[in-house]
């Protein structure tokens, strides 16, 4: 859909999308020579779960780390999202009573107990700690601190360019676990370690299984690699890991 389209849908302004372009908190599906933005599922996904995080207090740029940490677990965030909307809701809920009862019984009444947000800032806590504030994200955090977004796309282009590699070798006919195929591995595990975080086994193993097990991932490897990128790229990284 044109950004036009998606702004209705949203909500959001055509302007605000821009600058989520522009910081690579959303990047469009497509960009048409004309420099049309084209966006398809996986932006609309993405989009919800910014505005999720944004609903919940979260800053923009804690946003972006978050939904690019290996750790970042979608299904678990958005069941973690609810139980804080919910709690938010009991808090509103408590706040409007508490106004309706002072209308009636004057201001003197009031049971200040219903500002207390001690239980939602205790869970928010808790949530951010499980979304993002791995070793992992904190690495990945101080590595971007003053990066140009030039800088930031170039880093991640290298990580697609390695991948479309391995999309080569299964073309050619090599195997998963052919000693190519593993020189990749070695080399994309270096490159998330120079550029974002320590790049462990343990982390290593759950973007193989990333990349085969989300179709966001997995259609984004395959459309510029090739079909198959993924699934080769996934098979390979499980044999480097011992999996």
């Amino acid at each position: 859909m044109k950004v036009s389209e998606l702004s209705k849908l949203s909500g959001l302004s055509v302007r605000t999308l821009h600058y989520y372009d522009e910081i690579g908190l959303l990047k469009p599906g497509e960009v048409s020579e004309a420099g049309y933005r084209g966006y398809g599922e996986e932006a609309v996904e993405r989009l919800s779960q910014v505005m999720f995080f944004r609903e919940l207090g979260f800053p923009l740029k804690d946003i972006r780390g978050i939904l690019e940490s290996p750790s970042f677990d979608r299904n678990a965030a958005l069941e973690q999202q609810i139980e804080l909307l919910k709690l938010k809701r009991e808090h509103l809920d408590n706040l409007i009573t508490l106004a309706e009862g002072a209308v009636m019984l004057g201001m003197s009444r009031v049971d200040f107990k219903a500002f207390d947000t001690r239980k939602i800032d205790a869970y928010m806590a808790e949530a951010k700690e499980n979304w993002g504030k791995s070793k992992a994200w904190q690495q990945y955090e101080a590595k971007i601190k003053g990066q140009t977004k030039q800088q930031q796309d170039a880093a991640a282009q290298g990580t697609m360019d390695i991948l479309a590699e391995m999309g080569k070798l299964k073309v050619a006919g090599e195997a998963p676990d052919s000693s190519a195929a593993q020189d990749l591995v070695e080399k994309l595990r270096a490159h998330f370690t120079e550029y974002y975080y320590d790049c462990t086994l343990e982390i290593l193993a759950g973007l193989g299984k990333m990349y085969t097990g989300d179709g966001r991932f997995q259609e984004n490897i395959d459309e510029y690699g090739g079909p198959g990128t993924a699934q080769f790229a996934g098979e390979a990284i499980a044999v480097y890991c011992g999996e």
